[in-house]
């Protein structure tokens, strides 16, 4: 299985076999069939859950608006995407490489000066090919990021890929398929709909908080989540859970990994189950750097 569709630094593939263990068994064994994802990100878990268990209904959303569009697109209006994608596949793939660079920042620089005029909320013409753009930008950028600087511009440079797979038209067919039963929002984890509110499993996957000052890479959208924004989201996690049959699983950065004496998270939810587990670091520009390190799963049942 291909999907995600993005590249997404944080994202949670390689953990998707230790997340699948800890979902709750009521949504394991169908008594819970609605799902949230507020922090939908790469969406590797969305998309496991909704082609591994029987959801009726499910909704995720994003702060960014880049993403929404996307998830958007592809639910609505993937075959338009795919023609994009086959045009601006074939323009690279006709290139050499020096000319794919010129040809990367060409789509670059068209990407950023359309910020200002795109209409997010329309799912048309324009809206494919801007979603096209952020593709073909991901697929062929430099470690394969999505980064945007405070104006909202994509800033990543040209990677120097020699067969980068821009198109998958399958994985798209089949990403579209599985929005379906989605209900796709541009908004902040706080105004999760009430529908959503019981009866539902909720995994939360918010911007991870820095093991350092060198190591913060939250710059998915042009906003930040400090430390203040993480207990506010402690306290949304406290308050969901006195609600019927509710259940969440939250995922972030363990402290410990730096500083043995930060129980930051230990005690935002000391009232909650708390497992470590071990996964690879996948941001950070020396290589030698990239390891095992442990994430925290956090949840209420």
């Amino acid at each position: 299985m291909g999907i995600p569709i993005l590249k997404w630094a944080g994202g949670k593939r390689q953990l998707l076999p230790i997340i699948d263990e800890n979902l709750p068994d009521e949504f394991k064994n169908g008594k819970i069939k609605k799902f949230a994802e507020p922090f939908i990100g790469g969406g590797a878990v969305y998309f496991h859950v909704a082609e591994k268990y029987d959801i009726e209904k499910a909704y995720i959303s994003d702060n960014n608006i880049e993403l929404v569009l996307l998830y958007k697109t592809i639910q609505n209006n993937v075959q338009e995407l795919i023609l994009h994608l086959e045009y601006l596949s074939e323009e690279y793939y006709k290139r050499d490489e020096k000319e794919r660079q010129e040809y990367f920042y060409q789509i670059r620089e068209k990407f950023n000066a359309n910020l200002k005029t795109i209409d997010f909320t329309k799912i048309d013409t324009k809206s494919a090919q801007r979603v096209s753009q952020l593709i073909f930008l991901n697929k062929t950028c430099f470690n394969g990021l999505f980064r945007v600087n405070k104006k909202g511009y994509f800033n990543v440079p040209f990677g120097r890929y020699k067969k980068p797979k821009i198109l998958d038209t399958a994985n798209l067919n089949h990403a579209s398929h599985l929005l379906q039963k989605a209900t796709i929002s541009h908004s902040c984890y706080s105004n999760l709909p009430e529908e959503f509110r019981e009866n539902t499993l909720i995994y939360l996957d918010p911007p991870y908080r820095p093991l350092n000052l060198t190591s913060s890479f939250t710059a998915y959208s042009k906003y930040d989540f400090n430390d203040l924004h993480q207990e506010e989201l402690s306290v949304f996690c406290k308050t969901l859970s006195k609600r019927t049959n509710l259940s969440f699983l939250l995922s972030n950065s363990d402290p410990k990994n730096t500083n043995e004496n930060d129980d930051f998270f230990d005690i935002l939810y000391k009232d909650f189950h708390i497992q470590r587990v071990k996964a690879n670091r996948m941001i950070n520009s020396n290589g030698s750097k990239r390891g095992k390190v442990t994430e925290l799963l956090i949840k209420n049942y």
